[in-house]
Order: structure tokens, then sequence, then C-alpha cells
């Protein structure tokens, strides 16, 4: 969902290749497969493990070491990334659920990108119409980063301030 989110991100793939090594340690065959494979916009690659810090045993840390000489060898970049933020997981999931074309309505929309500096997240919605027809235009804006808000250190509320942001690249 994060990667998703993310505008430096053009695609996404789960699980996309397994690795293969003989551990000469153990004497026996090893493999990994990452959790996913991105296509960033600039064109890199970024190959993505998922795994909390506090989760971590020695052969795992063993195997992200692998994985990122893997990828460096062929020019990719390797990530391996821990607990995200509750608040901002929160966030996004919320945001998540507005992604969705349906919740885009040009009328509704050009009136909220009209925002001049920053504005309480209700008090924009009303201004604009019955927050149960805006509050969905508003939030897949947000989404797609047309307005933006401070999505790591509260819970998105009504006096959440949004401001105009810029095009998902």
């Amino acid at each position: 969902m994060l990667l998703d989110f993310d505008p430096e991100v053009a695609s996404v793939a789960s699980q996309p290749f397994r690795l293969h090594w003989f551990d000469e340690a153990v004497g026996k065959e090893r493999h990994h497969t990452p959790d996913y494979f991105v296509r960033l916009a600039s064109g890199r690659v970024r190959v993505v493990d998922v795994r909390p810090d506090h989760l971590i045993e020695p052969d795992d840390a063993e195997v992200f070491r692998l994985t990122a000489e893997a990828c460096e060898m062929v020019g990719w970049e390797f990530a391996r990334v821990g607990v995200v933020e509750a608040v901002l997981r929160a966030n996004v999931r919320w945001l998540a659920g507005y992604r969705h074309r349906r919740h885009w309505n040009p009328e509704i929309a050009e009136r909220l990108m009209s925002i001049d500096g920053s504005v309480p997240l209700m008090e924009h919605a009303r201004r604009h119409g019955d927050p149960l027809q805006v509050l969905p235009v508003l939030f897949h804006l947000m989404w797609s980063r047309l307005l933006t808000a401070d999505l790591r250190t509260t819970p998105l509320g009504l006096a959440t301030l949004v401001a105009k942001g810029g095009p998902r690249e």
C-alpha cells in the first residue's frame, strides 16, 4: 500500500523472483524470494524486503546481505524496510479507500484545488459543499497527492491541515 502511494514508484511486483546459491558454510543449497520488485518513475529498480529489525536473526541478516550484493551486481538498489510508523500506516490505509476514480468529481475537485495556504480538512470540505459529497473527492485528491497533509504525525481528523500538493508523477 505504501509503495502504491509513493509517487516515485511506477510499478510493483510481489515476490518477483527467487535467488538460489550454495552455502559452503553449511554445505547446502539456499534460496530467498524478495518481497517486492519496484520500478521507479526514473527507470531505476529497487528490490525490497520487509522485515522488522527485532525479527532478524543472523541467518536472515546474511540472506539480506547476499540479496543486496546480487542486486548491486545487476545495477539494482536493495532496501530492507522494517516497521512502518502506526500513524502513517493508518492514514495511508484510510486514503487508499479513496484511490479509485469513482471518487473523482471534476467540479468538486476544481473547487477543492482552489485552496490557498493550509486549511483544516473539515472546514475546507464544508466551504465547497455537502461534506458527504465533498470528503470522498478530498480524500481522493489526497491519495493522488494533489492535496497534501502531514500523514506522519497525527491521525487524519477534522482539524488536519490540508494544502495544495502536486500531481503524481
